[in-house]
């Protein structure tokens, strides 16, 4: 196994080559982060791109009226703040750490440089930079087009299809986010997230463990968007 064999698991780079993979190794910068650490703040400059190893990242934005709202929650695979690529704009997000975390980052003055040099790169991340806006452009078009059950459905049903796990009881969101974070993501109060689960559970589409949710019918769950 190489050294760099584990960005083949990072979704923007795992088309590449073993020759790019290599040089996007050395100018990675790997960082451990515990749980509740702050990676980047919403509002500070733009200077890397980050990709995760190992862990789990929440990605969130505060509205004017200091709420937060949260965007994204990431595991192993996935990359974050690609956004300030090229732009030297400020964070637009802050990144959490949810659960203890193993961090690559590139400075984006080295991923720069090596696209120049790499266009084959450049291309991979032009196709992924393109995927990320459809979908913030279907989640914005949800936001407009759902209700809270809708939009609370269709944040389940992402959970599930990313984060989780297949046990006999069905699918378990094991993620220990709180019924206020789920809130964050759905765009909505505790209280009316709390009521709408209620009344997924009533209708035998979940059961709630904890601050665990487990899906007993994932179809039907759609059906509340569909």
């Amino acid at each position: 196994m190489k050294q760099f064999d584990y960005l083949r698991q990072i979704s923007v780079f795992s088309q590449l080559e073993e020759k790019h993979l290599e040089k996007i190794d050395s100018i990675s910068i790997t960082r451990n982060y515990t749980k509740g650490r702050i990676i980047i703040m919403e509002g500070e400059p733009g200077e890397a791109f980050f990709y995760i190893k190992s862990g789990l990242v929440k990605i969130s934005k505060l509205s004017g009226d200091g709420r937060e709202h949260i965007l994204h929650i990431l595991n192993e695979g996935h990359v974050f703040a690609e956004v300030s690529l090229f732009s030297q704009e400020p964070y637009p997000a802050t990144a959490e750490v949810m659960e203890d975390a193993q961090i690559g980052m590139i400075k984006n003055s080295d991923l720069e440089k090596l696209i120049i040099e790499n266009p084959e790169v450049s291309l991979q991340l032009i196709k992924y930079l393109n995927k990320r806006l459809i979908e913030a452009q279907i989640k914005v078009r949800n936001l407009a087009l759902y209700d809270t059950y809708g939009r609370t459905a269709q944040a389940l049903v992402k959970l599930a299809e990313d984060h989780g796990r297949k046990t006999e009881q069905g699918i378990e969101l094991d993620l220990g986010i709180s019924r206020q974070e789920l809130a964050n993501i759905v765009g909505t109060t505790r209280e009316t997230v709390i009521r709408v689960l209620a009344v997924f559970k009533k209708e035998k589409c979940i059961e709630l463990d904890k601050s665990n949710i487990i899906i007993k019918n994932l179809e039907r769950i759609k059906q509340w968007y569909s």
